[in-house]
C-alpha cells in the first residue's frame, strides 16, 4: 500500500506474470491517485518515484504521462508532476452516465450467466475481499474492474464495454484509501457476491437495482462522503 509517499515500495514488488515494469508502475500510481493515497495536490517527481520503485525513470515518466492524458495528474514546470483536484460535478455527472448505462446492461445478462463463467468472477469477488485485507487497493482496483468488464463483455458488444470501460477509468476514489478495514468497504466487496447470485438467479430487477446502489458509492462512501 501506498500512503502519502512514505510507503512507496522501496524495490520491485512480485508482479502479474507477463506485467511490464512500466504497467507495474502505472497500475500502482493509478490506484494510489484514484484511491486518495496520493491525495490532491501532492507533487511527485521522476526520480524520487524511479527509486522507490527501484526502476529506471523511463517506466516511470511514461506512466505519469499516462496519468497526465486522464488528467489525473499535471505536469508542474522544473519541479514534477502534481495530483490534480477532483471535481464533485465531474463525479457527479461520471456516475450519471455510468446509471444509464451499467445497471442496464446487468438485468439484460440477469439469467443469462453461464454457472461454468460464475466460477472466475467468483474468484475475482474473493480476490477483492483478500486485497481488503492486505491493504492492497491497486489489486482491489484490478480485480473490481475485471469483474465488472468481463460480466458485461458476455453480452457481446464491443462498444458497450469499451464506453464503460472509459468511464470507470476516469472515475476517482478519493475515498478508498481511509476506508480500508472498514465494515463500509467489506460491505462494498460483498455486493459482487450478491450480484453474480442474483444474475445467477435470473433475477434482472435485482441485479438492477443493486448495480445503481454499487455505482452510487462512487459519489458516497468512496468519494469520502457518508450514505443514508
Amino acid at each position: 500500500m501506498m500512503s502519502g509517499m512514505t510507503s512507496m515500495p522501496s524495490g520491485p514488488e512480485p508482479a502479474p506474470a507477463g506485467e511490464t515494469l512500466r504497467a507495474r508502475v502505472s497500475r500502482e500510481l493509478t490506484a494510489a491517485v484514484v484511491s486518495g493515497e496520493l491525495a490532491a495536490g501532492t507533487l511527485v517527481t521522476v526520480p524520487t518515484l524511479a527509486v522507490q520503485f527501484g526502476v529506471s525513470a523511463t517506466p516511470v515518466r511514461e506512466a505519469l504521462l499516462e496519468l497526465e492524458k486522464r488528467s489525473f495528474v499535471e505536469a508542474v514546470k522544473n519541479k514534477g508532476f502534481r495530483v490534480t483536484e477532483v471535481g464533485s460535478r465531474e463525479l457527479a455527472e461520471l456516475a450519471e452516465v455510468r446509471l444509464l448505462l451499467e445497471p442496464p446492461a446487468m438485468y439484460r445478462l440477469a439469467g443469462h450467466l453461464p454457472p461454468h463463467q460464475a466460477e472466475r468472477f467468483r474468484t475475482l469477488a474473493a480476490a477483492m475481499t483478500t486485497a481488503i485485507a492486505a491493504a492492497d487497493l491497486a489489486t482491489w482496483l484490478e480485480a473490481d474492474q475485471r469483474f465488472h468488464l468481463g460480466l458485461t463483455e458476455l453480452l457481446g458488444n464491443a462498444m458497450l464495454v469499451t464506453v464503460i470501460g472509459d468511464l470507470r477509468g476516469r472515475t476517482r476514489l478519493v475515498g478508498l484509501a481511509g476506508m480500508l478495514a472498514s465494515q463500509e468497504l467489506a460491505r462494498s466487496a460483498e455486493e459482487h457476491h450478491e450480484l453474480l447470485d442474483r444474475l445467477l438467479a435470473g433475477d434482472g430487477a435485482g441485479a438492477e437495482e443493486l448495480m445503481r446502489t454499487h455505482i452510487g458509492h462512487t459519489v458516497g462512501w468512496w468519494s469520502g462522503r457518508a450514505e443514508g
